[in-house]
């Protein structure tokens, strides 16, 4: 039987941008996916067509595929089953609704949002529409993320009680500041920046992945949240981000770190000897993540008592398509998931549905609010405006 293909537009032209168009079109055999296939029919930028045609040049991306001015034009093109927004957060809201009232189904870059008002109408209009529409939380698909919810399922290291995670960076400077210039998306407060939307969604994402997402659908308990926040002082943005998330009734807690000052692991890249980004602890033993939360590579599993033998490491290489540069960065298995769903009828995703979406987004607002911090009413407003500045010309 021939693979199910689904049609994607690109929207926004950046860097996250080439990341995942460039693994959309990598061979899904190099994966051992074999049941669906992408196919890229058009790209659209903000500023101007041209630039959308050096965008798909630059992906190498199929000779048909069209280059739009404007994400107004994208939407309209009846060739595009499915849109990939690659925006800042402070666009998401805006761009996922035009995408949306157009009648296409949308894989929308994390955070989903800029708040849960707006995450939750985004979610009304998607199931008013009967479209597809999943937070793109890439790692949430990795085989290895999928494979350690299983072991947590399963019990394999007892009754879970505690999730530490933190993703962070070094980027602070002799003189106080930051190395991000003030327009900088990571320090603007006109593009959300802050280390919270940006890099503490992952530390939330295994601290809920865990805690949160392996409970009973059914009767899934919300946490309660305390937060401290550290602003950087040239911009208002968040620099260094804490969240302590307990859920009683599961008698478990989660500590979800982000910083904009020091990273995760001297190194930056996940050096084991510093230990962990992230440890899932239970009653008969521990799993470390190790490297960046959002793309590991590696876990282990320790046993209570650490006999030789109870030890074991396990590598989760990300397959490469030698056919492509050898490109392969893992952003292909969670567009995967949204052929499948689409191809199978599906609305949302079980890996993470929009539910949990709104929970998190809900989890990052009351953050905010206990450490004062607000966005300009142009990026919260949960006012869908066609012609917002931030849907471009």
């Amino acid at each position: 039987m021939a693979p199910y293909t689904i049609k994607w537009g690109i929207l926004a032209t950046g860097g996250i941008a080439q990341t995942f168009t460039k693994d959309l079109l990598t061979n899904p055999a190099t994966r051992d996916v074999h049941d669906v296939h992408h196919s890229v029919v058009a790209a659209a930028s903000s500023s101007s067509a041209s630039r959308a045609e050096e965008f798909l040049k630059d992906v190498k991306a199929p000779a048909g595929a069209k280059a739009y001015g404007s994400y107004a034009e994208l939407v309209k093109d009846p060739n595009v089953e499915i849109i990939y927004v690659a925006t800042p957060h402070s666009h998401h809201f805006q761009n996922t609704m035009l995408c949306l009232e157009a009648g296409k189904h949308v894989l929308c870059e994390k955070a989903f949002t800029v708040n849960a008002a707006q995450a939750k109408k985004l979610v009304e209009t998607a199931k008013a529409k009967k479209l597809f529409l999943m937070e793109a939380v890439w790692t949430r698909y990795f085989p290895l993320s999928i494979k350690i919810r299983e072991l947590v399922k399963d019990g394999a290291i007892g009754k879970i009680h505690r999730v530490t995670a933190d993703l962070s960076l070094a980027q602070a400077k002799d003189d106080g500041g930051l190395k991000f210039p003030p327009e900088n998306r990571m320090v603007n407060m006109d593009l959300a920046g802050g280390c919270l939307l940006d890099l503490g969604i992952y530390s939330l994402t295994w601290v809920f992945q865990i805690l949160y997402h392996c409970q009973a659908q059914a009767q899934r308990e919300k946490p309660k949240v305390l937060a401290a926040i550290q602003k950087y002082e040239l911009t208002g943005a968040d620099e260094n981000t804490s969240l302590l998330l307990q859920w009683p009734g599961q008698k478990t807690m989660g500590i979800a770190t982000t910083c904009m000052r020091v990273a995760t692991t001297p190194d930056g890249e996940g050096s084991p000897a510093a230990g962990p980004a992230c440890r899932i602890q239970g009653t008969k033993g521990e799993i470390q993540v190790i490297g960046p939360l959002y793309r590991p590579q590696k876990y282990r599993i320790i046993m209570v008592g650490g006999e030789t033998g109870k030890l074991e490491e396990v590598d989760c290489p990300i397959p490469t398509d030698k056919d492509r540069d050898g490109w392969g960065h893992g952003m292909f298995w969670e567009a995967d998931e949204a052929a499948r769903c689409i191809r199978d009828g599906k609305l949302e995703s079980d890996g993470l549905n929009w539910e949990e979406s709104v929970v998190i987004m809900e989890t990052m607002d009351e953050a905010r609010k206990q450490g004062g911090l607000k966005y300009p009413e142009l990026i919260e407003t949960d006012v869908y405006d066609p012609k917002s500045p931030l849907n471009g010309k």
